[in-house]
């Protein structure tokens, strides 16, 4: 009991980024932007946390840093792939490069300490919160050690990630503002025809996008770790791509497919250099890699006909 809530907590936690992430790209590619890029957004928004976190010791600040970055970086996006009507994948990928050796060279020309930042104090970050009657229930035979070591123990960002399920939900499918959006990311002409701003709906969905990886970027540097290390997203980003053609672009759906791929991380924490019954003790570098095989598995197998928005990744050009 005690390792399956271990297995299961570790799959929380690994979930949490994936879950921003996939959300992030959800708004975005619904409004028929394809975001390539959110590894990178979250990797300026984990920098950009700690970084003004080990400055200003408040993880607070360091979040709203992070967002700032991530959403400078989607306008960006925004600016190539809407403005100019540029090559919304191309885009994607610079805005990575870009995230990466930015991160990298003023991390080293700041702090000197080869692109990492320096190890944040236990108030620069955001620390677990006990839920209520968590040591009270705790002698109950599996509600008690369930509720008090898998659903309580968690950080205010771990918390945020779940709630914004249903919110993503009822943004996207019970208001004005949801059914715009997914209307541009169908057919963006007869939202024109309507006298709505296509570009000014898919610059707030770039937006909400920006935000989210932010959030996500700032989870890793400040939730979970204390501090920035080089490439510390690891391919989140595009494990939330993935997620997010897995859940076949619906919230509830992303959900279950980052907890299912948050499950595949933690299986590989977990049982790294773990003597295994029959096969022994499995390569470190191939548990490492195992999230990723899966991934690659699962897509090609099991996930069926995926149908993207029809004006996903074409720029939209207003009819003289």
């Amino acid at each position: 009991m005690d390792t399956l809530i271990q297995l299961l907590d570790l799959t929380v936690r690994s979930a949490v980024p994936l879950l921003l992430a996939c959300l992030a790209g959800l708004y975005s590619e619904r409004a028929g932007v394809f975001d390539i890029g959110l590894e990178g957004k979250m990797l300026g928004g984990a920098f950009a946390a700690a970084a003004a976190a080990a400055v200003t010791g408040s993880a607070w600040i360091g979040l709203f840093a992070g967002i700032m970055v991530a959403v400078a970086f989607s306008l960006i996006h925004g600016f190539a792939s809407i403005t100019n009507k540029g090559n919304q994948i191309v885009s994607g990928v610079a805005i990575n490069f870009m995230a990466a050796g930015l991160s990298a060279l003023l991390g080293q020309a700041w702090f000197n300490q080869g692109g990492r930042t320096p190890q944040l104090q236990s108030e620069a970050r955001f620390n677990p919160l006990d839920l209520p009657l968590a040591e009270t229930l705790s002698g109950i035979p599996v509600i008690g050690p369930v509720y008090q070591d898998l659903v309580s123990g968690h950080n205010l960002i771990a918390y945020f990630a779940f709630a914004m399920v249903p919110i993503t939900w009822w943004v996207l499918f019970r208001t004005r503002f949801g059914l715009r959006l997914r209307a541009v990311g169908e057919n963006p002409a007869a939202v024109d025809t309507a006298g709505i701003s296509v570009t000014w709906a898919r610059y707030r969905a770039v937006i909400c996008c920006g935000i989210l990886c932010g959030i996500a970027g700032a989870y890793l540097s400040i939730g979970v770790s204390a501090g920035y290390v080089k490439d510390m997203t690891a391919g989140r980003g595009f494990i939330a791509l993935a997620a997010l053609i897995f859940a076949k672009w619906r919230p509830v759906a992303a959900m279950w497919a980052c907890l299912l791929f948050g499950f595949l991380g933690a299986i590989e924490i977990r049982y790294q250099g773990v003597a295994l019954p029959i096969v022994g003790v499995v390569p470190v570098q191939l548990m490492q890699a195992l999230p990723y095989v899966l991934t690659v598995i699962l897509l090609a197998g099991f996930i069926g006909k995926a149908i993207p928005p029809k004006a996903g990744g074409v720029p939209y050009t207003k009819e003289r």
